[in-house]
């Protein structure tokens, strides 16, 4: 059998290598995976004429505390949370690029300093007939000093 010609897609969060998880580094990670929501984006005129399906999957690293959490909601990073915001960013209106609005969602997870790293996907769900999903994925880091 001859070896296809593009390697099979492996998602990152799936391969042990590219875990987020760290028990040495003191990061467990939260995640929110295949958030389906109605969004105002893309850059096409007839994309701007109504809205369209996106897929959101969030992957956080985030710092467990020196004490443990106590089975406290206030000393995590709450994932209902993370949607919440997700969906407010969907809200605030129309976005022309993936890309803009993952660095949003990157960029509000990263404002709680427990938050060290963040990776977001978004997928445009109904852009081609034949492809699943047509997106960005980025990972950004923590400009927040540790205290």
């Amino acid at each position: 059998m001859s070896k296809p010609v593009i390697e099979p897609f492996v998602d990152p969060s799936l391969d042990p290598r590219g875990r987020i998880a760290d028990a040495a580094a003191g990061l467990r990670h939260v995640f929110v995976r295949d958030l389906v929501v109605v969004c105002n984006i893309g850059v096409h005129q007839h994309e701007k004429t109504g809205p369209q399906r996106v897929r959101i999957s969030v992957d956080l690293g985030v710092l467990e505390g020196r004490a443990p959490h106590e089975d406290r909601l206030e000393n995590v990073v709450c994932y209902e949370e993370v949607v919440t915001r997700v969906r407010g960013i969907v809200a605030d209106g129309h976005i022309n690029l993936a890309e803009t609005l993952a660095e949003r969602i990157a960029g509000v997870c990263l404002q709680n300093p427990m938050c060290r790293s963040a990776r977001v996907r978004v997928e445009k769900l109904d852009v081609f007939a034949d492809a699943n999903g047509a997106g960005v994925e980025i990972e950004r880091l923590s400009k927040i000093p540790l205290r």
